[in-house]
C-alpha cells in the first residue's frame, strides 16, 4: 500500500478559538496568507494586537532584523477576559530559523506567560501544532519568513478547543485514536503462558 504525503499549502484565514469565551468560530472567506483576517462574534471578538502591548527584547542591536510576532493569548484563569493577540518583538539575527526557535525565545527571554507544546523539535511527534500565518503546521518544521515587514501570526489549531494560549485540547483526538487501534494486533488468542518468547 502506497501513502502520499500533501505537500500543497492552502491559503485559508485561521480559525480562532474560545473555550466558554473560547470554542472554535469559523471565518467565511479565504484570504492570501501574508493577510491573515478573522471575522468573530462580538462576544469573541479578540482584542486587536494595537491595543495590547508590544514585549520585545530590551535593547536590540544597531544591525538587529527586527521581526514582530503576533500570538493568540487566552488564560482560563481569567474567565472574564477576552482573548488577545499578543505582540512580541525579537532580532531574527539572534532566533533559530523556525517558528517554534521563535517560540521558545520569547518564553526563555521575554515573556515566561507564553504556553504552548513541544518535544521532538524534529517533527515527529506533532506536539507543536499550531495554525501559523493561515496555514496548520508543526512549529518546529515552519521556517520563519525572513521579511521584517511581513508580521508572523500564531493561532492554536482551529476545531479544538484551548486549554491555554496555543495548547488545544487533544481529548477527542485521543478518543479516536483508541477507537481505530492503531497498533499490532493477533490474528490468534494469545497463548496462556507466563513468559512469550520473541526472536
Amino acid at each position: 500500500m502506497a501513502f502520499r504525503l500533501a505537500t500543497r499549502r492552502f491559503a485559508v484565514s485561521p480559525q480562532v478559538f474560545r473555550r466558554g469565551m473560547a470554542s472554535v468560530v469559523e471565518t467565511t472567506k479565504a484570504e492570501p496568507l501574508s493577510t491573515v483576517s478573522e471575522t468573530l462574534s462580538a462576544s469573541t471578538q479578540p482584542t486587536p494586537s494595537s491595543k495590547t502591548s508590544t514585549k520585545g527584547e530590551a535593547a536590540p542591536d544597531k544591525d538587529a532584523t527586527i521581526k514582530t510576532f503576533h500570538i493568540y493569548r487566552w488564560n482560563p484563569d481569567e474567565p472574564s477576559t477576552k482573548p488577545k493577540m499578543q505582540s512580541y518583538t525579537l532580532d531574527l539575527n539572534k532566533t533559530g530559523p523556525m517558528m517554534l526557535d521563535a517560540l521558545i525565545r520569547i518564553k526563555n527571554e521575554v515573556d515566561p506567560t507564553l504556553t504552548f507544546r513541544r518535544s521532538c523539535r524534529e517533527g515527529i511527534c506533532g506536539s507543536c501544532a499550531m495554525n501559523i500565518d493561515g496555514v496548520n503546521t508543526l512549529a518546529c518544521l515552519c521556517r520563519i519568513n525572513p521579511d521584517k515587514k511581513q508580521e508572523a501570526r500564531i493561532y492554536p489549531l482551529p476545531h479544538t478547543y484551548v486549554v491555554k494560549d496555543l495548547v488545544p485540547d487533544l481529548t477527542q483526538f485521543y478518543k479516536q485514536y483508541k477507537s481505530i487501534q492503531p497498533y499490532l494486533q493477533r490474528d490468534t488468542p494469545a497463548p496462556d503462558v507466563s513468559s512469550k518468547f520473541e526472536s
